[in-house]
């Protein structure tokens, strides 16, 4: 099917000349290969610059709202000639009350069958002569991968990305999903635009200790089994070092103990928590006097865990 010039730039057969141009400057800026990498942004780029070159002239415009793909070949002249009756003219497929949809034939009425200079054609648009005035560049966004540990830290990292070199002020605790803006690092502007921004999305590796929920941090706490029975104070690892954590007697595998602003750190508020998750571990290979005790407390206990279960 052939694509209506409306269709293309996303307005209603009936829009102003203003709601034209601002919908080409938006399409025009979003798709320009030089700040737009994907393959196809060329084309999409070429098939809005089509669309708008025939509907922002009044004149065009009639020709096309009025035979639709067929257009091209309408003597500009058309009305004159049919109001003074002279016989009209020959072109097939004219008729009817407008367009189902327009062919995009780039290159045809604008610079030949050999394609267009998307450089020229860009200085062209939005250059001097009758053009729109600078247009700022797109922005742009990449991935930065850190660390739990970079994260909660932050500081200044180089990265590199398409050949380039970036000097990077991470902020400390920054989460997953955070973008981190670099003023003008983005797609370059035209026609003495500003360029656009570079954000940097910030993905958080998985860990093998740390686990993150937003600010907190989840962290397993392996607790010997007298430990967990009498109580004790031990040592806990989070992301900005080592910290005391008390373990209350009778404490079972999958108790969570909150230690309150140890999680990731924020320059805006408060910081998260960290949480200790107990996990009671038993001598993998007891001493023969290890076991002679743990017997001696098999024989005389009388708990039983599975109790009520």
């Amino acid at each position: 099917m052939a694509r209506d010039y409306y269709e293309v730039l996303g307005v209603s057969r009936d829009a102003t000349a203003d709601q034209i141009q601002r919908a080409f400057r938006t399409l025009a800026r979003k798709h320009h290969p030089d700040v737009n990498k994907d393959p196809a942004a060329e084309d999409r780029f070429k098939e809005v610059n089509e669309a708008y070159h025939v509907l922002s002239d009044p004149e065009t415009r009639k020709r096309y709202d009025r035979f639709g793909e067929d257009f091209r070949q309408v003597p500009e002249d058309w009305e004159e000639r049919v109001g003074a009756g002279a016989g009209g003219f020959q072109a097939g497929g004219f008729g009817g009350a407008g367009p189902s949809g327009a062919r995009v034939r780039y290159g045809q009425g604008f610079g030949g069958a050999g394609g267009i200079n998307i450089e020229d054609l860009f200085g062209d648009m939005f250059g001097g002569g009758g053009g729109f005035g600078p247009i700022p560049g797109a922005d742009q966004e990449a991935v930065l991968e850190l660390t739990v540990e970079e994260a909660y830290r932050g500081g200044k990292r180089q990265i590199s990305l398409d050949g380039r070199n970036y000097g990077v002020n991470v902020p400390a605790g920054v989460i997953d999903g955070q973008p981190i803006r670099l003023a003008g690092e983005g797609g370059r502007g035209s026609g003495d635009g500003p360029a656009g921004d570079l954000y940097l999305r910030v993905r958080i590796k998985p860990h093998p200790r740390f686990r993150l929920d937003g600010r907190d941090v989840t962290v397993d706490l392996p607790v010997s089994p007298w430990e967990a029975v009498l109580g004790a104070t031990v040592a806990v690892r989070t992301p900005g070092g080592e910290a005391k954590v008390k373990v209350p007697q009778g404490s079972s595998t999958g108790r969570r103990l909150r230690l309150r602003g140890e999680g990731m750190p924020n320059p805006r508020g408060a910081a998260g928590d960290l949480y200790a998750e107990i996990k009671v571990m038993v001598p993998p290979k007891p001493t023969a006097r290890e076991r002679e005790l743990f017997e001696q407390l098999a024989a005389v206990s009388t708990f039983d865990p599975r109790r009520g279960r």
